[in-house]
């Protein structure tokens, strides 16, 4: 089950809005498919991303995989720690693992997201 608070993408990754910005990261089912993380690249501060151009990569042991912008809007966080531990995407996606803020340029993107119902059939289909 995954969290109820967040809303979800068909790509895996999540998003938790927080008045006008957001949090961004990949879900726990994202993490089994990739194995363990051991590399992650996010844009610097400032960067401007666009609903559903690529954002960053995740590289693990398996596979490089780029990861797709939810939501536009402005970078103002972006998860440093992960740099010198990337693992801890494996160990907390939800949590200490999260990737980048997002100051959202269109308050109504969220909406079209998919709910956490939504998002664990599609992920129970995979």
């Amino acid at each position: 089950m995954n969290p109820t608070d967040l809303r979800y993408t068909k790509d895996h990754e999540w998003v938790r809005v927080e008045g006008d910005s957001a949090t961004i990261g990949i879900t726990q089912f994202a993490t089994e498919q990739l194995g363990d993380i051991v590399y992650v690249e996010l844009p610097a501060v400032g960067s401007s991303l666009q609903q559903g151009a690529v954002f960053g990569v995740v590289e693990s042991v398996k596979a490089v995989s780029d990861l797709f912008a939810p939501l536009s809007g402005e970078v103002v966080a972006s998860n440093d720690a992960l740099s010198g531990q990337p693992e801890l995407v494996n160990q907390d996606p939800f949590g200490t693992g999260w990737m980048i803020r997002v100051r959202l340029a269109d308050a109504g993107e969220p909406d079209a997201l998919l709910d956490a119902a939504a998002y664990d059939a599609l992920s129970a289909e995979a």
